[in-house]
């Protein structure tokens, strides 16, 4: 085999919707400011009781049971998350337990909002360098259970869910190369921190590092893939920001892409958002089979991670 593809895709979300009006009656906001500022309308809230490890394996059993392969035969298993309710046994490890997986490799991956674009491009080196056939790759987050609900500028962003992906070797590769880094010294503008853990984030110098410095590295993406952006069917950014999202996609040049803005309902669930955005879409028919898709994470650390897939 020479590549990777994506076989299928599956979401969870938790049933509690907390809409803006619901946060306006807790701290100094409004449904107005919310929506001006970071375009969000709702967001699922994970009850107290259901974990990281919960909503990962609802949204891979999906996946799995849309891949037509066998428990038995997922090799590997990815999950990115910064909310992890335990150091050990990992997500990872619950997720292969709760589906009754044999003896797959189990790990977790923390780059906080693009976790899934670096687990995704992990799994697709595993498959290439033949140490894998079949993964599973899962963004999960309890982004709720790390927010400071007195924090107007943060509370009105984060909500909870999982997106997944089953990922196969492929004569073909339908996973294009990834284009990754960072910006180490830039780090302390996304912070979970503390006892207990809160989300804080320097949120002018994450929005002007956003809208200017990652449409040229989206284009290399696109490059590297062979791709040009006005050939893109979709694009799906990691669903920080509505005013991040479209400025990018504009700078962007996908002028015939659909561009993914599930933010709007869902908020802000840091590594899930990708693969959650890409599942809806999919599911309701919006992106056709084997067309081009822009997948491109970027947050906490100030990480970026994207690749260009062909849609399943």
């Amino acid at each position: 085999m020479t590549g990777s593809r994506v076989l299928a895709l599956g979401h969870y979300q938790p049933a509690r919707v907390l809409t803006n009006d619901e946060l306006a009656a807790m701290v100094d906001t409004s449904d107005e400011w919310i929506r001006s500022r970071v375009g969000i309308r709702t967001r699922r809230v994970a009850e107290p009781g259901e974990t990281v490890a919960d909503m990962a394996t609802e949204a891979a059993g999906k996946a799995l049971a849309g891949s037509g392969l066998a428990a038995q035969e997922i090799d590997l298993v990815l999950v990115a998350t910064c909310t992890a309710d335990d150091r050990s046994p990992n997500t990872a490890a619950r997720v292969a337990a709760a589906l009754g997986l044999a003896t797959p490799a189990v790990m977790d991956v923390n780059v906080v909002c693009s976790g899934f674009t670096h687990a995704l491009a992990s799994a697709d080196h595993a498959i290439r360098a033949g140490a894998a056939t079949n993964a599973l790759v899962i963004g999960v987050e309890k982004f709720t259970s790390v927010t400071d609900w007195t924090d107007r500028t943060t509370c009105v962003l984060t909500g909870d869910g999982a997106g997944a992906a089953v990922v196969t070797a492929s004569a073909e590769p339908e996973i294009g190369p990834v284009v990754w880094g960072s910006v180490p010294g830039m780090g302390h503008a996304v912070r979970i921190e503390g006892t207990p853990s809160r989300f804080s984030q320097e949120g002018q110098s994450v929005y002007r590092w956003a809208t200017t410095q990652l449409p040229p590295i989206a284009r290399r993406v696109c490059e590297r893939a062979g791709v040009a952006p006005e050939d893109l069917a979709a694009v799906v950014l990691h669903q920080a920001n509505l005013r991040i999202i479209e400025p990018v996609a504009r700078k962007l040049g996908a002028v015939n892409a659909v561009v993914a803005t599930d933010v709007t309902e869902s908020g802000n669930t840091s590594a899930a958002s990708i693969p959650l955005a890409l599942s809806k879409l999919v599911g309701r028919g919006e992106i056709p089979s084997g067309a081009p898709v822009l997948l491109f994470g970027f947050g906490g650390n100030l990480s970026y991670a994207g690749q260009v897939i062909r849609c399943p």
